[in-house]
């Protein structure tokens, strides 16, 4: 499989976890390095965003993925994902986002784990 093929799927994957509220998935993905910086610059660890998506603070319930382009340079990428999402976060009403999630990622024993994720909208 091709870097960029990995590269997508590993996006689609956390997706996947955030919908499915599936910690494994996330862990995988994810490096033990991650730390996602929310629209209002607030960051999050990997421990922190995984626990938040857990509970409920963080709730994904569909995403279709618009836009992928990746940059790889060695072993390190990065993917900025525009996906139209819908969500209920941190106790807001359900609504329906152009999610954009500019990730960062390495590549580790031959596979890629996001490192860093910096979302926005689009």
């Amino acid at each position: 499989m091709e870097d960029k093929e990995m590269i997508v799927n590993i996006y689609k994957k956390m997706y996947e976890g955030m919908i499915k509220k599936d910690e494994k998935i996330l862990d995988e993905v994810l490096d033990d390095s991650f730390v996602l910086v929310h629209m209002t610059g607030m960051r999050q660890s990997k421990d922190a965003f995984i626990k938040a998506v857990m509970n409920g603070t963080l709730n994904y319930f569909s995403a279709e993925h618009e836009h992928m382009p990746i940059e790889i340079s060695g072993d390190t990428a990065v993917l900025t994902g525009q996906s139209y999402v819908a969500a209920a976060v941190f106790g807001g009403g359900r609504s329906n986002w152009h999610l954009q999630q500019k990730c960062s990622l390495k590549k580790i024993s031959g596979e890629w784990k996001i490192t860093r994720s910096v979302a926005s909208t689009y």
